[in-house]
């Protein structure tokens, strides 16, 4: 389907494709609309929905300019997916054992890996990389080891660790009955403080140059500024943190597969992608910054990942490289009411119904997970049709999340 409709109360329009969008979302897209610094118009993805400041689902092209809370806090959050060897005659008829083994291998919610245990081993070494690029930005920014407790050891000890909310690793089945393991993280506690002081530091930075915005969340660094440089440094260096902490993951879910299960390989590239982040592109002659808040690139031939929630179908595809969404897609369902209301709306016998068959919490502590508070992925694919094929559909049959 086209473009379902375009906006145009702001300095630049704004194109949406879906039907299905919050009042309070469309004003989101209004106030980024008129900003100065955007061109030529803004995409929202079918899975739009409200967030703060900036709306989820949107992409955002700026000329000579970052905001940094439509980068957000979870920075360079997004998604891995391979394909084994394996099929599912292969797998245990009980899968409640595996499951508790990748939550044994990797930490979930606030659980981080142990100082003692990281400290000189080989999961130490695979930040090193990172660490004179934190070093330097630190020197300039001490606020940021400020804002987290025991900051030099955090950030080491949460490689390899899956945070909670929407964050999960599944073991899923394709249309061949083929295995996948897909998963889902971001930045962890660093890329949160290093989102959160960039964030207060525009707003100070704003009022400072008496530059009035539509919302303070939507406050910006202009290129040319020591911010705005400062800033492209540290969130890279949190999208590259992103890359390695799901790296990790990934080899730490395969190690587990394969403890546990027949002997196998993976069945080509595992597919990356974020969707919590900026980048330099052109587009239409013109280089940009466009930032994807809750959206993945889809260049034409492109794999990307599109999940369900924690009961729906996920669904690996190849973008066909849209130039009216930027070559981007959706970045899964999207949430349909909060997590508040999900909580008061429904109990953990709903959440054991919406997810039969599934080996997966059940509990109280997961209830804002619960697939009805998604969007139906369904008609969130029939609105892309025109920024993506389909692949593969993917349907887990192991959930876990923190």
């Amino acid at each position: 389907m086209p473009i379902k409709q375009t906006l145009h109360k702001g300095l630049v329009p704004v194109h949406i494709f879906t039907d299905d969008i919050q009042h309070e979302a469309i004003q989101q897209l209004i106030n980024i609309a008129n900003l100065p610094i955007v061109h030529p118009h803004i995409a929202a993805m079918p899975d739009v929905h409200a967030g703060i400041g900036a709306t989820v689902g949107s992409v955002i092209p700026t000329r000579s300019a970052i905001i940094p809370a439509a980068v957000g806090v979870d920075i360079g959050c997004g998604m891995n997916a391979v394909r084994t060897t394996l099929t599912a005659s292969q797998l245990p008829d009980s899968l409640a054992r595996l499951r508790s083994a990748i939550e044994a291998s990797i930490p979930v919610g606030f659980e981080q890996h142990d100082w003692d245990k990281v400290r000189g081993s080989a999961h130490g070494r695979v930040g090193r990389p990172l660490n004179d690029r934190l070093d330097r930005i630190v020197a300039k920014h001490q606020g940021i080891m400020k804002m987290q407790r025991k900051f030099a050891q955090t950030w080491i000890c949460q490689i390899g660790t899956l945070g909670g909310g929407n964050h999960f690793i599944e073991i899923c089945l394709d249309e061949d009955q083929r295995v996948w393991v897909m998963l889902h993280s971001g930045s962890r506690g660093i890329g949160n403080v290093i989102g959160r002081y960039f964030i207060a530091a525009a707003k100070k930075d704003m009022a400072r140059h008496h530059l009035h915005v539509p919302d303070k969340d939507l406050s910006y660094f202009s290129e040319g500024s020591q911010w705005f440089d400062d800033y492209v440094e540290a969130v890279e260096w949190a999208q590259d943190y992103a890359l390695i902490n799901r790296s990790e993951m990934l080899r730490r879910t395969l190690d587990v597969l394969a403890q546990h299960l027949p002997a196998f390989k993976l069945d080509g590239e595992a597919i990356i992608c974020h969707h919590n982040y900026v980048a330099r592109e052109t587009h239409g002659n013109e280089l940009l910054y466009v930032t994807r808040k809750g959206a993945i690139s889809a260049r034409a031939g492109e794999l990307g990942i599109i999940p369900g929630s924690m009961g729906a179908t996920s669904y690996i595809v190849r973008g066909k490289g849209n130039p009216e969404s930027f070559c981007s897609c959706s970045h899964g369902a999207g949430r349909r009411m909060s997590r508040t209301e999900a909580k008061r709306r429904f109990d953990r016998f709903d959440l054991a119904d919406q997810t039969d068959g599934i080996e997966c919490r059940k509990d109280a502590g997961v209830i804002d997970e619960i697939p009805a508070a998604y969007k139906d992925i369904d008609a969130v694919m029939a609105h892309q049709s025109d920024l993506v094929e389909v692949v593969h559909t993917l349907r887990q049959v192991i959930c876990v999340k923190g």
